[in-house]
């Protein structure tokens, strides 16, 4: 990446932890915003600057921000909020002028108080996404997404499972499923029905088109990881 790139997403981090601060300073108001919470709801405008600092920090987990991670995220926020609206998000880091450090525990704690979980699985799911869209889940990448979906009170056994759907590893079906190896046909059955129901789509209707569609991969990767055990063991 371009040293101004270096420099567009160093703005970028510090204004969005400055805005992180100052909104937690303040009231929360009450929106349209079809992320639910416990007691009150998260505004679009809040959401969006705390996704976003999530993906930085998943970019820059292992040392070298791509430009096809910041593609990805890029058309990511003009296809779900408009190309005017993104585009005034990328503007702000002209207006910073001071250094702030990004908290991820901090971002994810606002999140936990806004969102419901699967609205966080989503989240989680989106920033494999970014993780995986320079051809490689690394390492590096996978530590920070898995202490990310500790900070979002996601199951160990969740992220795994979303893990999977991403980074190639020996029986990945499996753990797709949330099972072991060894459990028999009907639990594998069993296993698959929960999955389904928990990734279907119609889970999400009131919730972001691009969440309705990570739900939808996510659902046919359940439904692929099902069929690649059936074909395996003969369930037929």
């Amino acid at each position: 990446m371009s040293f101004f790139g270096y420099i567009f997403l160093f703005f970028v981090l510090r204004w969005l932890y400055s805005l992180f601060v100052n909104s937690s300073n303040t009231t929360q108001r009450t929106t349209g915003s079809p992320f639910q919470q416990r007691s009150t709801t998260v505004s679009a405008q809040d959401f969006e600057l705390h996704l976003l600092t999530l993906s930085s920090i998943v970019m820059k987990a292992d040392g070298n921000v791509t430009s096809s991670e910041l593609q990805y995220v890029q058309q990511y926020f003009v296809s779900n909020y408009g190309k005017e609206r993104a585009n005034a998000i990328f503007r702000v880091f002209n207006d910073v002028v001071k250094k702030h450090e990004v908290n991820a525990s901090r971002v994810c704690e606002y999140l936990n108080a806004r969102t419901r979980y699967e609205s966080r699985l989503q989240i989680l799911h989106f920033l494999f996404g970014i993780a995986q869209s320079d051809g490689h889940v690394r390492d590096s990448e996978v530590r920070v997404l898995e202490q990310i979906a500790g900070y979002l009170r996601l199951t160990q056994r969740d992220f795994i499972s979303i893990k999977a759907m991403f980074v190639k590893d020996q029986d990945n079906a499996y753990k797709i499923l949330e099972i072991d190896k060894s459990v028999p046909d009907h639990e594998v059955k069993k296993a698959y029905r929960t999955m389904a129901k928990k990734y279907h789509p119609d889970k999400l209707v009131d919730m972001d088109e691009a969440y309705i569609k990570g739900a939808r991969e996510k659902f046919t990767k359940v439904q692929e990881a099902y069929e690649t055990i059936q074909k395996e063991r003969g369930m037929y």
